[in-house]
């Protein structure tokens, strides 16, 4: 990658109209807040495309190097996590099966827990806390030591000895997060399914372990699980992608990383529920 591709920093009418003050015109404030949306999504898109470009041409290069940054990001964005998700899975169990026992005793319907426990579990609330999750814990990281990175210079170091900063930076974490938050999921789903069942258990409800199971394997099919492999993917590159960005596509001071932290947490809130809101739409034509 040429030296100015990792600097890419938002231009002087851009960074203009994010200081000035808001316009006591409401025509005014809407367009300039259509400006800047279009600003950042202009912004992250090529950011995308350009890291998508370095994976797939430099894939192979520097493997010595590339590859255990890799694994690392995947260990700190899937291993580590993993006791902290087992406690959520209990408890995202503990809710669902809560509520749902309590409505469908009282009017005879036990034989659709499972299908409860699929579609809210297995289709929304699993993937999309397991990105919430992600991050608050990996995405902000990446920001604050990306952007201290480039506040500190070591971007334009790294760009001065001939390494890409895309290649060495923010591939790992891509690829990482991408895997880390699809294996996290998947732990997330069947422990909140077990632990769902097992609080079932605690509240007498009459349903035998095989029922319940068949329940669940009636209600799942082969989309869901190509479905949930691919929305969790996305998660993941979007987060990678929105924290990599904030934290390295543009130049920073040290009292600017707070901000630019906010700003990459806001943004990838928004982006995940948006693709969540997408995948919905999805399963209901299908």
């Amino acid at each position: 990658m040429h030296r100015g591709n990792a600097s890419t920093v938002e231009s002087s009418p851009a960074r203009f109209l994010i200081r000035v003050p808001v316009p006591r015109s409401c025509a005014h404030y809407l367009g300039r807040r259509l400006f800047r949306f279009l600003w950042t999504v202009h912004g992250l898109g090529a950011f995308a495309l350009i890291t998508l470009g370095v994976m797939i041409t430099k894939c192979r290069a520097s493997s010595r190097v590339i590859y255990p940054l890799a694994i690392h990001e995947i260990s700190r964005a899937g291993l580590r996590l993993l006791p902290m998700f087992l406690l959520v899975a209990a408890a995202l169990g503990l809710v669902v099966i809560g509520q749902a026992v309590s409505w469908l005793t009282r009017i005879g319907a036990i034989n659709y827990l499972g299908t409860i426990m699929v579609i809210v579990v297995v289709r929304e609330l699993g993937p999309l806390i397991a990105a919430m999750l992600l991050l608050a814990r990996v995405g902000t990281a990446n920001v604050v030591e990306l952007a201290t990175a480039r506040a500190l210079g070591e971007v334009e170091a790294l760009e001065a000895l001939g390494i890409d900063p895309l290649h060495y930076f923010v591939a790992p974490r891509v690829f990482g997060m991408a895997v880390g938050i699809f294996s996290l999921t998947i732990y997330l789903i069947l422990g909140a399914l077990v632990s769902g069942y097992l609080w079932a258990f605690v509240q007498e409800v009459p349903l035998q372990p095989a029922d319940y199971f068949r329940q669940l394997a009636a209600a799942l099919s082969g989309l869901d699980f190509a479905l949930l492999a691919v929305k969790t993917g996305l998660f993941g590159f979007i987060i990678a992608i929105v924290t990599c960005y904030h934290g390295l596509a543009q130049p920073l001071r040290l009292e600017e990383v707070s901000h630019a932290t906010v700003r990459a947490v806001a943004q990838s809130v928004i982006a995940c529920v948006l693709l969540d809101a997408l995948f919905i739409v999805i399963y209901l034509i299908f």
